[in-house]
């Protein structure tokens, strides 16, 4: 496996890291005894998308974490009940929503929404330090989403090309560290 070496990132723009870096940056962390495991714990809210509907993740105190694709038909929108992060929404697949939660009968509030608890998946994850910088890559969904020190990156270990940032507060406020 490749090894990545990770330089200070520039402080007007962050580089932009390929799949395969990413890949080899998960791989470092685990080489290096950084790689632990987590899962979602936390319940969280969720309707069903509207076709062709497109989510924007907004962290409160950064601004725009990434942009969905168009919803498909079965997607569903999650909403983290974290008020530190602004309880952000984002898009999420039929088949990863059918893994990863389990809907609650009891309505929330209007427009759909429904407690979903998590399933508790384990997956991999290593937070950012200083010395990784700030950078951004392609999310498994195809929209450009940057990380930054203090961020954990989250990598399923049954699809080793599914990795995401997940915002500190929001890894603070939503995951239990397993390992």
């Amino acid at each position: 496996m490749m090894m990545i070496a990770m330089a200070p990132a520039a402080a007007t723009s962050a580089r932009h890291l390929s799949g395969e870096e990413l890949v080899g940056l998960v791989e470092a962390a685990r080489q290096h005894g950084q790689l632990g495991e987590a899962r979602k714990s936390r319940p969280v809210d969720a309707r069903p998308a509207r076709q062709g509907e497109i989510i924007v993740t907004v962290i409160a105190g950064e601004g725009v974490e990434t942009r969905s694709r168009p919803a498909q038909e079965g997607d569903w929108v999650v909403r983290n009940r974290c008020p530190e992060t602004g309880n952000e929404q984002y898009l999420v697949s039929r088949e990863t929503f059918a893994e990863r939660y389990s809907v609650q009968a009891a309505s929330v509030e209007g427009d759909g929404w429904r407690e979903a608890r998590p399933r508790g998946k384990t997956l991999r994850y290593f937070v950012l330090t200083p010395a990784h910088g700030a950078f951004t890559f392609d999310a498994p969904w195809g929209e450009a989403m940057v990380a930054r020190p203090g961020d954990a990156i989250v990598q399923d270990p049954d699809k080793p090309d599914d990795i995401y940032r997940v915002a500190a507060a929001s890894f603070r406020c939503s995951y239990e560290v397993v390992e």
